[in-house]
Parts: structure tokens; sequence; C-alpha cells
């Protein structure tokens, strides 16, 4: 609730607009039956033609305001339907970018997928509703003190009986709120199934493990959609019970109503107004329970957002940070006993693989736990700000996507506008990828489908290393960069890779001989440690566990 309170907070000047406009809008309604039955009192029955056109203006004008009005309250309806959800987008969007390698680690996809596609759209109903609510509060005392002020009885009728049906209502609210939510943590499991699902689809094609996930799906899905049935049982009783409530209340105040205008209490003409009344009231009435409805479903989705806000990085920045070294500092790590020298080309070969992948995160700050292993410049990454380390030491592994939008803003993340082109374009050449743009009619204005989907895992591996190389940070940890490329691809890559790092520092995990072949050190990591450095011709006729891991070959047992 604090979360909802917040966001109105954020849009105070908004919802009080539309709320001013949702009082007006239904106030206008609400006195348009006490003007009808005057005009039939004053003008029908009393025959005072000056008087009917007088009431009939009055009700064109109250027609006018109320049309006017309407269309006001809607507009601000929607601003704050929008605001609110891309208030929500942007915050979220915004935590996680910040928690970074983190968001993983801690939830999965499809919990953030349902952020987007449906608690967004719960979040800003509730601030749609408000405007009407407001009026709906504000309507029913001024009918309230209307029919005080012409039958106590029937004013009290209306004032105790309409609280008194919300009572009513009231049972059902907490079920609902219970099975929305059951229902929500269904549906990010069911978004998380499907985002490995497409994501994976080549992969499972290949093993043959469609019809596993397909049973899985179904089966998941089928438990949402009873999950769905369970809410909407609630809601179809909810929503008939603002049909069956208010229909009742307006036959027992027009039933009261008839019997006072036969015993002469009430004129005919505050028959018709009663009547009206309590036709109107209908409105109010399905308002209020629509807005608690709502509230509960913006509550649950409130909590959905809440715990993904409070998810913390991994690593924080320090109480007192110190300035980075100049560039051109040395990189190590104690841990394995890596020392990266400044503006070379450094090749990792890991046994087991993992490892190696493990060190490159380290490297960049990118892993679960982080510590005072690695050193730049002789001092622990973490005694400098987070983003000075990222700006400085850029990892780019495989699990790396391509966002969705024109290609040449996907390529050069940095936005710093001039000479743009030219640099990806020497990107594209390097990484062996300026074939795909030229076989693209729109060039660098292509639109790049959702995570790249448009392209092969090849080329989406090239693409992803030239928004790398376009970056050109001082350090840059490559993670398997050609390990979905063919031989003669990979063969262009790792000729050009040295050329256009010179002077730069760049750290390579691979197993591929050519990439090998074009570093000027390679580091041989066995179990977290490194246990030999060199060249790769000097390392393949001196370490046989390196060339092993390198020719896939076995290691003969002494």
């Amino acid at each position: 609730m604090r979360f909802l309170w917040w966001l109105a907070k954020g849009q105070w000047q908004t919802l009080l607009g539309g709320m001013l406009f949702g009082i007006v809008w239904m106030s206008s309604q609400a006195v348009m039956p006490a003007v009808i039955g005057r005009a039939i009192d004053q003008g029908v029955a009393d025959r005072d033609r000056s008087a009917l056109l007088t009431l009939a203006g009055v009700m064109f004008a109250l027609g006018l305001v109320q049309a006017g009005s309407g269309i006001m309250r809607h507009r601000f309806a929607v601003t704050n339907w929008l605001t609110a959800a891309y208030r929500t987008i942007q915050l979220t969007g915004r935590h996680t970018v910040h928690l970074g390698g983190t968001l993983p680690r801690k939830v999965s996809t499809g919990e953030v997928v349902a952020i987007g596609n449906s608690d967004i759209s719960h979040l800003g109903q509730v601030m749609d509703v408000t405007a009407r609510f407001s009026g709906a509060v504000v309507s029913f005392v001024l009918v309230a003190v209307i029919l005080l002020q012409t039958s106590v009885t029937l004013g009290l009728v209306v004032l105790l009986g309409v609280p008194a049906l919300m009572l009513l209502v009231g049972p059902l609210l907490s079920p609902l709120q219970r099975r929305s939510a059951e229902q929500r943590e269904l549906m990010g499991r069911l978004s998380n199934t499907a985002t490995d699902i497409v994501s994976g689809l080549r992969v499972l094609r290949g093993i043959g493990g469609e019809q596993v996930f397909l049973s899985r799906y179904r089966r998941e899905s089928q438990e949402t959609r009873r999950a769905g049935v369970a809410v909407a049982r609630i809601q179809s009783v909810l929503d008939a019970l603002q049909v069956l409530l208010p229909g009742l209340f307006v036959v027992v105040v027009v039933w009261l109503g008839a019997r006072y205008a036969v015993t002469g209490r009430i004129t005919p003409g505050e028959l018709v107004a009663f009547y009206g009344y309590s036709a109107f009231l209908m409105i109010p009435l399905r308002t209020a329970t629509e807005y608690a409805n709502k509230v509960i479903r913006a509550r649950v989705s409130a909590v959905r957002v809440c715990r993904l806000l409070a998810l913390e990085p991994d690593v924080h920045d320090p109480a007192a940070p110190l300035e980075l070294p100049p560039e051109g500092s040395v990189l190590a790590d104690s841990r394995s006993g890596l020392t990266v020298r400044p503006g070379s080309l450094t090749a990792i070969v890991g046994e087991p693989a993992e490892e190696s992948a493990a060190l490159a995160d380290r490297l960049g700050m990118c892993a679960a736990e982080v510590d005072d292993d690695v050193t730049l410049g002789g001092l622990p990454l973490t005694a400098f700000r987070r983003a000075d380390v990222r700006r400085r030491v850029v990892v780019s592994d495989t699990g790396a996507a391509l966002f969705s939008g024109r290609l040449g803003d996907r390529l050069d993340v940095t936005g710093s506008g001039g000479g743009v082109d030219r640099r990806v374009d020497e990107a594209l050449a390097t990484a062996s990828a300026d074939d795909i743009l030229e076989a693209l009619p729109e060039g660098l204005d292509t639109v790049v489908t959702e995570r790249g989907r448009s392209f092969s895992g090849g080329q989406r591996q090239r693409l992803v290393l030239a928004r790398a190389l376009t970056v050109d940070p001082d350090v840059l940890v490559l993670v398997e960069p050609t390990s979905a490329v063919d031989a003669h691809t990979e063969a262009r890559i790792a000729a050009r890779l040295r050329g256009h790092r010179a002077g730069r520092t760049t750290v390579v995990t691979t197993s591929s001989p050519l990439v090998l072949d074009a570093a000027d050190e390679v580091a041989f990591l066995l179990d977290g440690r490194v246990v030999a450095t060199g060249t790769h011709a000097d390392l393949m006729h001196t370490e046989p566990a390196y060339r092993a891991v390198v020719t896939r070959e076995e290691v003969p047992v002494s």
C-alpha cells in the first residue's frame, strides 16, 4: 500500500484533476433527478410554461457540464493509468540495470516479464478508477443530503442502505485477494517457462527435447488456467452482486416512495426524483465495489514489484571509494595467480571451462561473491565505485543479448554521437560481421527484433562482439566470443582482433587454437589456478594437459 501511495504522490496533480472532474461529472448526474422532479411539479403539474422552460434549460446546461466533465475525467483517467504503469516500468527498468548480473541469480526472467505484462495494468487501473470513486463518494453524500431534505425516512434508507450493501460484498474481497495472489505467482512461473522454451528452441530441437518442455508448459498452463477460473468464480459473484444488490435497493426505495406518494407525503415529481436517485445510486455503488476490487489486484501487483525493488546487488560501492588508477594499469587476480600485462591480448584456457568463465566474471566484478582478490594497479576492485570499474573493465559473456530497436543504436551503447558510424564499421569489420550489414537493406537503420531472433546464433554472437568492440574500454574481457562461428570466420576474427585492440588490454577465454595462436600470452587455468603461461606454440609442446584441452585428446595416464 505504501508503494501505491508513493505512485499516487508522484502524480498528484493529474490525480486531483481527475478527481475534480470525476466529482463534477457524477454530481451533475446526481442533481439531475431533482431538476426533473421539480420540472414535473412546477412546470407540468402547475402548467407553468415559464418554469418548465427554465428547468429544461437547467437540465440542458447540466447535460453540457456532464458531457464536458466526463470527457476531461476520461482524459485524466487515461493519463493516470499510463503514468502509473510507465513509471513502474521505468522504476523496475532502472533497478534492473542497478542489479546487473545479480538479477538473473535472484529472480526468474518470467517474474520480470509478468510485471511488464500484467502488474503494470493493475497498478494503472487503480489510478484510473480513483477519479470515478471520488466522484461516487461525493455524489452519494450529495444525494443523501437532497433525500434527507425531502424525506427523512427515505434519506436514511439511502444513507444507511448503501454502506450495508457494501458490507455484504466485503466477505468476497479477502478470498479474491488470496486467489489473485496465487494466480499471479503461477503466471510468473508460466512466463518463465515460456521464455526458457523460446530462448532455447534451437537447442531443444537439436536434442529432441521439445515434447518434454511442451508437456511441462501444458501442465503449468493448466494450473494457471485453473487458478484463473478460481479467481473468475469469485469475480463473477462479485459482478453479479454489483447488479443484484443495487437492483434490490432500487426496488425498496421505489416501493417506499410510491407509498409516500399515494398518501400525499411526497409529490409525484419527488417520486420520480426518488426513482431517478435510486437508479443513479447503482453507479456509485458499482464504482465503489469496482474500486475495492482493483485496489486488491493492485496490491497483489505492488507486492510483486516491491519484491523486485527490494533486491540488492551483490556488490556495493565502498563508503569511501578511491579514484581509479590511470589507464594501462596491471589487472591481476591473486586467487588464480593471473596477471594481465597492460596493452596485451591475453587468452585464458580453463579446465574445467567453467573456471575460466568464473574468472572472467571476477575480473569485471560480475561474480556473485566479490572479494579483494582482483586488483587494478595494485588496488582491489572493491575499493572503487562499481560504475567506474564497469566503465574501465567491460565483460562480454556468452549470455549477452541484443535488445530490440535500431541496429546502429544497439551496437553503439555509449551514446557518444560523433564518429559513431566509423567506430561501428571498424568493430563490425573486426568481428567479421560486415557481411551481415551488407545483407540488410536498411543497414544500421534496420530494426532488431526481440533478443535479435531475426539473426542466426553465429550472427548474433558476431554482432555482440562488435558491440563490445565499439565500446572500446581500457580492459575488454571476452568470454568464448567465437564459439558459434565457423572456422573461416573465426580465423578472420582472430587475425583482426589484435590490431583493433592495439594499445588496449584484452582478455579472451577460449579453447580455440585459432584465437590462442593470435594471443600475445596464454594462461592455462587448471582447477582455478594458473599452472602455466606462454605462447600457444610453447604450451602445446610443454604442457600435455593444455594440449589435451585444446585438441580435445585424452591425456595419457602415467
